[in-house]
Formats: C-alpha cells, sequence, structure tokens
C-alpha cells in the first residue's frame, strides 16, 4: 500500500469514525476553533492532571481532514505532557507546511497528515485541531482561535 492509499484510508476511517468525538463535562479548558476558509467549526476539550493530558476529546463539524485530524490528535495525545503535546504540535506543524522531510516513523499515524501538503486549501483544515488545541494548552484565555 502506498502512503496516498493508506492518507486516504485513515483519513475516511478516522472522519467516519472518530475518536474521542464527545463533550468532556468537567474539562479544564475548553476552546473553540473555526476555519472560516472551509467553514470547520470544532471545540477542544482538556482535562489536565497537573502537566498531563489526563482526556482529550472534540466536537463539531467540519470536512473529512479536520475531523480526522482532531480524532487522530486526540487519540495521540492522552497520557502525553504539555511540553510533549507542545513538541508533537511543532512536528506536525513542520509536517503540514514545509516540504522537509520529518521523521514521519516517530509520528505513526500522524504521518498520514503529510499528504495534506499536496492540497494547500486544505492546510489550514488539518491544522485547526492543533491549533486548538496548543491554545488551550496556553491557557491564553481565549474562548475560541481562527485560522484565519
Amino acid at each position: 500500500m502506498d502512503l496516498k492509499d493508506l492518507y486516504r484510508d485513515v483519513i475516511v476511517d478516522h472522519n467516519r469514525s472518530p475518536r474521542n468525538f464527545r463533550k468532556i463535562p468537567d474539562a479544564d479548558r475548553v476552546l473553540e476553533g473555526f476555519n472560516p476558509l472551509c467553514g470547520d467549526k470544532l471545540t477542544v476539550y482538556l482535562k489536565l492532571d497537573g502537566e498531563t493530558i489526563k482526556d482529550l476529546s472534540f466536537e463539531g463539524s467540519g470536512c473529512a481532514i479536520s475531523v480526522a485530524s482532531a480524532s487522530l490528535m486526540t487519540e495521540r495525545l492522552k497520557g502525553k505532557t504539555h511540553a510533549e503535546a507542545e513538541k508533537l504540535f511543532g512536528t506536525v506543524h513542520e509536517l503540514l507546511t514545509h516540504d522537509v522531510p520529518t521523521d514521519t516513523e516517530a509520528l505513526g499515524k500522524l504521518a498520514v497528515l503529510a499528504g495534506v501538503r499536496e492540497f494547500p486549501s486544505r492546510v489550514k483544515c488539518a491544522s485547526l485541531c492543533w491549533h486548538t488545541l496548543k491554545g488551550a494548552l496556553d491557557g491564553a484565555g481565549r474562548s475560541s482561535v481562527s485560522t484565519e
């Protein structure tokens, strides 16, 4: 199976059956994200235990890439520390925005997001959840973020 097939299969799977698609009623931080270009809207729910992400989920509506990216993100970051999440944010941002090959082996399933680079108008779709999570982790007091 080549990367394009894997990209398509993972995106379709996570869009049809998004992981962690739910509200966390007692979340420590809740932040809304909006991509006006595509119309994607999502809310990220973050439950912390000190510096560790105890639980992470999302709700909302968006294109397949947006939903799949959020699903992959929540699956990957549960149990990780704030520092690990920040580092992964940087790696995924690099993966989505640069032609420089990233260490995709360390990314696991997230490596399929490299396929989004072939569709520049979709980079904001894939990165919306990541920017929203970063805002929630930073605790900037904002209630929403936008890709604009």
